[in-house]
């Protein structure tokens, strides 16, 4: 946060958030704040509150009362398309992506869109650097082996993986992550766990998810907030939250493995 302190702004801040409906309250002034270059997690049992706050954070959801600030500039009234051109990503939980196009083609498009020559689709192709863009996505996300095959014909795991890489082929400063590994396989959860990190390495992005299964939260967190009944309940490193009595009790039964 900026401030009389000196101390740099977090890359997302979303200071005291309330969200009501219909005169529930699915969120009570809840603040997240997210540095540049970490991986956070947002985490809490169902009905905690995080899809509203995702909501909130990616500009799907209007908050009651509240402000959301990322990368230096209030975006609390700022629909999600202009969030996304200013840098913030969106990967959810039911993967999308171009089903009569090939892994390859899905992502040529992305590396397009993110140079605004989309309109120029097959004769930008040829352009030496889209096409090492493609290659070296496609390497980096373990696909090399899928680049001719219908984005339709994936599996449930090769697909969450597809949509990733189109989503960090914008270039995004934040990529949210809606539970990128539901559905997978232990060895598909294992792949998205490693082209997580080398999408956070390699490409530069803050991330921030939303995960049920605690093995890849504590992989992969640096922070983690815990959410429950619309309210922060703690907040902290892994190894800190994995011991918190407030979050064994409310979400994680017992403690969490070190």
């Amino acid at each position: 946060m900026s401030g009389n302190d000196g101390a740099a702004e977090p890359l997302l801040l979303a200071r005291t958030v309330t969200k009501s409906f219909s005169g529930f309250l699915a969120l009570r002034d809840t603040t997240l704040a997210v540095p540049a270059g970490s991986i956070c997690a947002l985490i809490g049992p169902n009905g905690a509150g995080k899809s509203t706050l995702f909501g909130v954070i990616a500009g799907s959801v209007r908050p009651t009362a509240g402000r959301v600030r990322f990368a230096g500039r209030d975006v609390t009234g700022m629909p999600a398309w202009k969030r996304a051109r200013m840098g913030m990503s969106r990967a959810f939980q039911v993967a999308r992506f171009f089903p009569s196009f090939t892994v390859a083609e899905n992502i040529r498009g992305a590396v397009l869109a993110q140079r605004r020559e989309s309109w120029q689709f097959f004769r930008s192709e040829r352009s030496a650097a889209v096409a090492a863009d493609v290659e070296a996505s496609l390497a980096g996300a373990g696909l090399e082996h899928l680049r001719d095959v219908l984005a339709a014909h994936l599996s449930q795991g090769d697909r969450k993986r597809l949509e990733l890489t189109m989503a960090t082929a914008l270039r995004p400063k934040l990529l949210l992550l809606d539970e990128p590994t539901a559905g997978m396989s232990p060895s598909e959860t294992a792949a998205t766990i490693d082209l997580i990190r080398w999408l956070w390495r390699e490409r530069g992005c803050t991330v921030l998810l939303t995960e049920h299964d605690m093995s890849v939260v504590f992989d992969l967190a640096q922070r983690i907030t815990v959410l429950n009944l619309g309210q922060v309940i703690a907040e902290g490193p892994p190894d800190q939250i994995g011991r918190d009595q407030r979050v064994i009790d409310a979400y994680l039964g017992e403690p969490a493995a070190s």
